[in-house]
């Protein structure tokens, strides 16, 4: 009967929890405020300092140790082991780096302000470790996981997750072992043993068990995703019973399945439910900070708040700068170091149950990471405009050759750019295909190391980089360049974006993409030529595919004969040819059905002209079918010498003594005789857009004129300045 009550007060204590979570949440999505700094709230609240809400810690606990075993798993799934490489250095390098500079600095910092030996060793340590579950969840939200400053990030929060290990293995040793140095060096061994025994077993598994097993498992869905939860959660078991943290064998495990072919399956199912566990990470983290000893500590901690949000940054900053890397690849790094960890409360926690500290001393390290927490978040968050106001002098801390990040970029002189083209995902790689099929000369740039590497063995130019970042353009060929176009589906980029071209002086075009009608607005009202809609844009042709399929798509037969539907490619050489024409004769195919606009045409007779966009249902062999798809959307061959005669627009004065002059476009017969488009009249302050055949051209008028370049030099001459 008391088991019944606890268990039903501890359901009562998580739902209130939820509750007060989701009502912190909508305030702070009303005052605009990011979600992890609303949920530290919520436990703050719900902890013994204000509410007292909370009383079941194990339970709570326990979902979250879940929730960081996903967020790591998801990581480690998403990782490209090609990028270890190029990354492992860096990391390595910046980590060790900013733990020895840091813990230095902070033991000088702690000693200046009175605090003994030991203590200051303790808070140099604490404010060495940097969260990795915090800097993980923002980077994943601002979806800046897989750009180079995320990966390297990443590398070097994993390097200090190490060397925390390595530190509370050096504590609990010296407040527990009386064997001496021989102990601890044993100690120390054996903790090397076994990651290096863990690293081999994962290798294995990875190799000769995990391919299989995921393949068997993949015919249901729902069995897969209960296998990766549990190799997730196992495995960050394992590791912590070997010694290590159960985010780094997490982790591994999500690397381990990195490979397999159902990744993104699996890490898309499992994101709603590593938020949902994350929740009670950020809650027991605020729960647990204990308020009642930070009182006589304000001073201190301010001092050293500030050296880990500015200091921190800086050191990575330096170090990053010295090996080559821009100094905006290593200022959004250098802020995931801006904040401590919960390492950090560990760390100290163990100190004081050693004796090696006293309250005063973990009531100052509570502080610091409280602050450091807070303020790192928004500094994360808004990294883009922080780094757009210190942009130039930070310039002290880049070589004047980055050439590490020059190494990834495949830029070169070129006499012709058609397109600048921003964003490599799904769409912005679609787009890139169909342009280079059109014989575009287009220079590609994302912040993706994967996507830049996929396309310069394409043979296309890619540059590393954020068009939001005002220092891009510099390296940029914007002087040549016809359009600027940006698939990248994030309003802010976008207007920064635009705002940076304008501010270079680029006369070109500019083309974005929207997300809804809200967005396609403000990128109008913002000077965009053109806004792409992707999700609108595919639905007509989503419509019409489904329209056509349900009325004709024929069921299976048992006869040797195969049916294919085909789309005919907008720039396919037979776009415009009618049937009898298609190149269909001696392959033994017919076309059984023509889709156009919703409309199917069932036997489109010899004179039946196709159309780009058209979907052709054809019937035949297997082998025959597949042969004629790749004839029917070739590429249409253009004489570059007959396209001389470009679209254009111009504004042509009226002279007064002109033949233009006092007569209506009625009388000139103005369309039939130039060949072109009057689109406006300038006159004077008046702008005339509506255009009225009875309207008379008045010398000194400025028209507006649309046609080929022929018929705008033709009009010209008869209506001289």
């Amino acid at each position: 009967m008391v088991d019944g009550i606890v268990n039903e007060n501890t359901f009562v204590e998580i739902a209130s929890i939820l509750g007060l979570a989701t009502l912190t949440g909508i305030i702070g999505q009303k005052l605009r405020q990011p979600l992890i700094i609303m949920f530290l709230a919520t436990g703050i609240l719900a902890g013994p300092s204000f509410l007292g809400i909370i009383h079941s810690y194990e339970q709570i606990e326990l979902l979250a140790h879940i929730g960081i075993a996903l967020l790591l798993f998801i990581v480690g799934l998403k990782l490209d082991l090609k990028l270890i490489r190029t990354t492992g250095p860096v990391a390595l390098a910046t980590g060790l780096g900013q733990i020895v500079f840091t813990s230095l600095i902070g033991f000088g910092i702690a000693l200046v302000l009175g605090l003994s030996y030991l203590s200051a060793a303790y808070v140099a340590v604490a404010l060495t470790f940097s969260s990795t579950i915090i800097i993980v969840k923002l980077l994943s939200d601002k979806k800046e996981i897989d750009s180079l400053h995320g990966q390297i990030a990443l590398g070097f929060l994993i390097v200090q997750d190490i060397a925390a290990i390595l530190a509370l293995v050096a504590l609990t040793t010296m407040g527990a072992s009386t064997g001496g140095a021989d102990a601890g060096y044993l100690t120390f061994l054996l903790i090397g043993a076994k990651g290096i025994g863990m690293l081999g077993v994962v290798a294995v598994l990875m190799k000769y068990v995990i391919p299989g097993l995921t393949r068997r498992l993949a015919h249901s869905m729902e069995l897969l995703t209960l296998f990766a939860i549990a190799w997730a959660v196992l495995l960050g078991a394992g590791s912590e019973l070997l010694g290590f943290s159960k985010e780094v064998g997490a982790f591994l495990a999500g690397i381990s399945l990195a490979s397999t072919t159902f990744r993104d399956s699996i890490g898309a199912r499992l994101t709603s439910l590593r938020d949902f566990l994350l929740l009670f990470f950020f809650i027991d983290l605020g729960a647990r900070l204990d308020w009642s000893m930070v009182g006589a500590q304000l001073g201190s901690s301010m001092v050293l708040s500030v050296f880990v949000l500015i200091g921190n940054p800086l050191i990575v900053l330096i170090i990053m700068g010295r090996m080559g890397y821009r100094r905006r690849t290593g200022f959004l790094a250098g802020l995931t170091v801006a904040q401590i960890s919960e390492f950090s409360l560990i760390v100290a926690a163990l100190g004081l149950s050693i004796g090696h500290i006293n309250d005063e001393t973990m009531g100052l390290i509570t502080l610091v990471g409280v602050v450091t927490i807070f303020l790192s978040t928004y500094m994360i968050l808004y990294s883009s405009q922080l780094y757009n106001i210190l942009s130039t002098p930070l310039k002290v801390f880049e070589r004047r050759n980055p050439y590490r990040e020059a190494a990834i970029d495949s830029l070169e002189k070129t006499e012709t750019v058609d397109v600048i083209l921003v964003g490599l995902g799904n769409f912005g790689s679609g787009l890139m295909e169909h342009l280079l099929r059109r014989k575009n000369a287009i220079v590609g740039i994302d912040f993706d190391p994967v996507a830049l590497d996929n396309w310069r063995k394409a043979g296309v130019p890619v540059l590393y980089g954020d068009m939001a970042d005002p220092d891009m353009h510099e390296q940029l060929p914007l002087g040549k360049a016809r359009w600027v176009i940006s698939t990248v589906r994030s309003m802010e980029m976008n207007l920064a974006l635009i705002q940076n071209l304008k501010r270079e002086g680029y006369t070109g075009k500019v083309a974005l993409t929207a997300t809804n009608s809200l967005e396609a607005s403000e990128f109008e009202n913002a000077g965009a030529n053109l806004v792409f809609r992707p999700f609108k844009d595919a639905t007509e042709q989503a419509a019409d595919a489904l329209s056509y399929a349900m009325d004709f798509l024929p069921d299976s037969v048992d006869w040797p004969v195969s049916f294919l539907e085909v789309r005919i490619r907008s720039d396919a050489a037979v776009a415009g040819n009618t049937v009898e024409e298609l190149p269909l004769s001696g392959s033994g195919v017919s076309v059984l059905a023509t889709s156009r606009g919703g409309h199917i045409f069932y036997e489109p007779p010899p004179d039946f002209r196709i159309f780009p966009s058209d979907r052709l249902l054809l019937m035949g062999h297997p082998d025959g079918l597949k042969k004629t798809e790749t004839i029917l959307n070739q590429l249409k061959t253009h004489d570059n010498s007959a396209d001389t005669d470009r679209f254009e627009i111009a504004e042509i004065q009226v002279a007064i003594d002109s033949d233009l002059a006092g007569k209506s476009l009625a009388e000139l017969q103005f369309r039939q005789k130039f060949g072109a488009t009057l689109a406006g009249i300038r006159r004077n302050q008046e702008q005339i857009t509506t255009i009225n055949p009875a309207e008379r051209l008045l010398g000194n008028d400025c028209l507006i004129v649309i046609g080929k370049s022929n018929a705008i030099k033709k009009l010209q001459s008869i209506a001289p300045i």
